[in-house]
């Protein structure tokens, strides 16, 4: 009877618990909708905060929020976390984002909004969270650039990690620098080549460069370049890409600067290809036409990538740079009372060399041109230019390789008639392949190179003995017209002795 009647007190307290816990879920869901539907947004947020903090007071946790943006520029940290996180998914992760741009070469998996991700590092568990709210255009004007409708609306995304507050320092010290790291080495090796050109209508708005594939297929196993050349550009890039801390020891800008010169056809667009796969560096080409001033040139290297390769095509022809040291001409020099503004060859110069290059690491700088004569010796030095590659017409190294490359023979009966016929007659590697293009049977292609290289031989005969005959008849109109000119001076003379002897 006892036993009963106690079953009974059991039950109607617990009854009375479960109605309280009912009522005190209604108030609280009559709170919230009051909440929502009479207190602005900004309250909300702001209560909603308040609550949070003052149970946080009496947590162990941390949490630690990284934003996308820091101010008007990326946050690395938020990038880094991005790529990493995305190959730490578990069988427990529910929603993933996966994407695949056109032509790139492996699918992007990234963490859905408010998904949770647990991570372990040192021992230690770590919990992510991807955090999204919208924000109207008209409520704060914020800007996104990565959301192309961000005049309308834009999303704000932050990372939140939370873990035990003991392991702050492991976090900052340790855990971080771990994701960085380890981020910057997936997107290295799932990289897919670009190459930037500037489009001129965005260079006073935003980020000029504009991205394409870059899918040559030029290596340095196809160049066909002397052994001894591609030897050493390789040893020369392995070097530079490893002396980080060497470069920042010595003081120097982490930039390595290229001159490639020679007559056209010899390669150096097919080496510039060449040196951007083997490095897996992205390919700026600079267009020195499209810039109006110096800080244009400031505004492009800026916005440059690290790890990459700008290049400067026919630098001699290009542009006509105005004399560092010659006065420019007061009507150019002023307009409405202001300077007007150039792109100078000391601006060239400071954007190759001076504090300017030293925005960015891991850079190659490649200038080619046909004509390296014709260059301002300032451009030519030591840590502008620091590595100087004569492209030369083929040789018979190179044009064994093409013949591998091409026709798949290594040896051949011709071979020895070409090669000495490749060393008296000046032709390019473009020349040589084309024609080893033209047939898919070596024996043919073979003899049609030589017949090319006869008629070219002696086509680089007349060019020769033409251009001869032009530097005589200059050299003898010069002479006339030098006589010309000292007849009137003789004549002065001769006048001034007789009024002497007068």
């Amino acid at each position: 009877m006892a036993s009963s009647s106690e079953f009974e007190t059991n039950l109607a307290t617990a009854k009375t618990v479960l109605r309280t816990a009912a009522s005190v879920a209604a108030v609280a869901m009559v709170a919230r909708s009051v909440l929502q539907d009479f207190m602005p947004p900004e309250f909300q947020e702001l209560l909603s905060s308040g609550i949070k903090s003052f149970f946080n007071r009496f947590s162990s946790r941390m949490t630690m929020v990284i934003e996308e943006f820091d101010g008007m520029g990326s946050n690395h940290i938020y990038e880094a976390a991005e790529i990493y996180l995305g190959g730490k998914i578990s069988p427990s992760t529910q929603r993933l984002k996966v994407s695949k741009p056109e032509k790139e070469k492996s699918f992007t998996i990234t963490v859905e909004r408010n998904e949770t991700v647990v991570d372990v590092f040192n021992g230690v568990k770590f919990k992510w969270i991807l955090v999204c709210r919208q924000v109207e255009a008209n409520n704060g004007g914020f800007h996104n650039p990565r959301d192309l409708n961000s005049t309308l609306r834009s999303e704000v995304r932050s990372f939140e990690l939370s873990f035990h507050k003991k392991y702050l320092d492991l976090v900052l010290k340790s855990y971080l620098p771990q994701i960085v790291s380890e981020s910057k080495s997936v997107k290295q090796e799932k990289k897919t080549l670009k190459i930037f050109t500037v489009d001129p209508e965005r260079l006073y708005r935003k980020n000029a460069w504009v991205p394409t594939n870059l899918d040559h297929p030029a290596t340095f196993e196809t160049l066909a370049l002397d052994t001894e050349i591609k030897n050493f550009i390789l040893e020369d890039l392995e070097r530079f890409v490893s002396r980080k801390d060497y470069y920042r020891k010595v003081g120097k800008a982490w930039k390595r600067g290229y001159l490639l010169y020679g007559p056209p056809g010899t390669g150096k667009s097919s080496l510039i290809a060449a040196m951007a796969n083997y490095l897996n560096f992205d390919v700026y080409d600079l267009e020195l036409t499209e810039l109006r001033a110096n800080t244009d040139l400031k505004k492009l290297l800026i916005t440059m990538a690290n790890r990459s390769i700008l290049v400067v095509e026919d630098i001699d022809c290009t542009v006509d740079f105005h004399d560092r040291n010659s006065a420019v001409d007061q009507s150019d020099q002023r307009q409405n009372g202001n300077k007007t503004k150039q792109l100078t060859l000391s601006g060239l110069l400071n954007f190759v060399d001076g504090l300017w290059s030293s925005c960015g690491d891991e850079r190659i700088i490649i200038f080619t041109t046909n004509h390296k004569e014709k260059l301002d010796p300032a451009l030519l030095r030591p840590g502008r230019m620091d590595v100087h590659v004569h492209l030369s017409y083929c040789t018979p190294c190179g044009f064994r390789l093409l013949a591998f490359n091409y026709l798949g023979i290594k040896e051949h009966a011709l071979f020895e008639e070409i090669e000495q016929q490749i060393q008296d007659t000046e032709v390019t590697p473009a020349e040589v392949a084309e024609e080893l293009l033209k047939s898919d049977d070596p024996d043919i292609a073979l003899e049609n190179l030589i017949k090319f290289m006869k008629v070219k031989k002696k086509e680089n005969e007349e060019a020769k003995a033409e251009k001869e005959k032009e530097e005589t008849k200059a050299d003898k109109e010069g002479d006339e017209k030098d006589s010309t000119q000292a007849e009137p001076k003789d004549d002065q003379e001769g006048y001034a002795a007789l009024q002497a002897e007068t």
